[in-house]
């Protein structure tokens, strides 16, 4: 059995911040979770994880159940500033860092920004290489009844379908992973605060960017991702000089649902 994992609520930077964490002597290991997801992203591999490390889970201002702030600035820069203010918060001077798609660009922005406070980073399918979203969408944006648009539009998504073309192997789905996945689609505030993201989010880091961080970096992917491509993680892998890449074979976007034992596994070799 794992540790006992407590849940609560903080206040970060002005954001109520939802977080799972169980905080011992052990190393601590953070882990944040992509976009439209959250902490529900690690749950299949959180238990084991808990038996060696202090774990510490995020969900992003705006996703899960953290608040869907209308005041956030949300951009990679703030959130690397709410994670360091979190690390503080819990007293913790450095960590290991385990990010899954966006969740793994905000963990490179980290490293890039406090690059002591990070001592190794595995990325599962990170997100690489995105533009800042283009003009027309961020003026969109400021439209009064803009998010009116983007609640209909994720209205209209079938969750199953999304759920399918983030998974490989379509018999893992669940009602529980539907429920966790389309919970904070229901809150009329998520809106605004996905169109204060569109607004406000940098693109990803660049090549030349990547190549300053020499943060011990461990690539995690899915050979049939079709959320973010197999050659993400190889440019990823040829850009960032410390790093090195693992492929799993029928496996898509959520590696942690699929590979659960072998990514758990991976991440503890990595850490020693």
């Amino acid at each position: 059995m794992g540790e006992t994992i407590k849940k609560e609520t903080i206040n970060i930077l002005d954001v109520e911040v939802y977080c799972e964490h169980s905080i011992s002597e052990k190393p601590p290991i953070i882990l944040i979770h992509g976009f439209l997801a959250s902490t529900f992203t690690y749950n299949q591999i959180v238990p084991n994880l808990s038996k060696q490390y202090s774990v510490l889970l995020v969900d992003l201002p705006g996703f899960g159940r953290s608040e869907k702030s209308t005041t956030f600035n949300y951009s990679f820069e703030n959130y690397t500033k709410l994670i360091l203010a979190i690390m503080d918060h819990f007293k913790l001077e450095s960590a290991f860092f385990v990010g899954h798609s966006m969740g793994g660009q905000v963990s490179l922005n980290v490293a890039k920004y406090a690059p002591d406070r990070v001592k190794k980073i595995v990325l599962l399918c990170s997100s690489g290489y995105l533009k800042k979203a283009n003009r027309f969408l961020r003026y969109g944006s400021y439209l009064p009844l803009f998010h009116w648009y983007a609640y209909r539009y994720f209205q209209k998504k079938d969750v199953r379908g999304v759920m399918e073309r983030v998974l490989y192997d379509h018999s893992l789905i669940t009602n529980e992973m539907m429920e966790e996945y389309k919970r904070p689609l229901m809150e009329q505030d998520f809106y605004k605060s996905l169109l204060r993201l569109l607004r406000h989010r940098e693109g990803d880091l660049s090549t030349e960017e990547l190549k300053q961080i020499n943060t011990p970096t461990l690539l995690i992917w899915g050979k049939e991702d079709e959320i973010v491509p197999l050659k993400v993680g190889e440019k990823l892998n040829d850009d960032l000089p410390n790093s090195e890449l693992v492929v799993y074979e029928k496996a898509g976007h959520l590696i942690t649902d699929e590979k659960p034992k072998e990514v758990y596994e991976q991440i503890v070799e990595f850490a020693k």
